[in-house]
């Protein structure tokens, strides 16, 4: 069996890292995309892909991801909602792979909401 180098176990240690976070809950925000067939039909996949994508393209490590189902909103899909701790849900409505991203690095990751792709806030609460 070859030996790890340093940058491997570098690399090992984090996707550990970011899989304890995710299941532990011990993130600062979560991002829930919500992926009925409704969903998934107006392209929740591409934004999931591109969510997902940002946040190893990024190193962010503190947000979760999260999936659900229809969210009952179908003309407003694709649907992500961005939860923190003690404040109230925003769900974003008609997502794209671009504004997934924006949503992630503004909002998830700094806290200021997305007013233009915003449609509610509140009604949700992260445990």
């Amino acid at each position: 069996m070859a030996k790890l180098t340093i940058e491997e176990l570098r690399r090992i240690r984090d996707e550990a890292k970011r899989s304890r976070t995710l299941r532990e809950g011990e993130g600062k925000a979560r991002i829930t995309v919500h992926m009925g067939t409704c969903g998934i039909a107006s392209g929740a996949r591409e934004v999931m892909n591109a969510l997902l994508g940002a946040i190893d393209e990024h190193g962010i490590q503190d947000v979760l991801v999260t999936t659900s189902g229809c969210a009952g909103l179908c003309s407003h899909e694709p649907m992500a909602t961005v939860e923190y701790r003690d404040t109230p849900p925003v769900k974003y409505a008609k997502l794209t792979p671009e504004s997934i991203v924006r949503v992630l690095l503004e909002h998830a990751d700094k806290g200021a909401i997305v007013r233009e792709h915003a449609l509610a806030i509140g009604s949700e609460k992260m445990s």
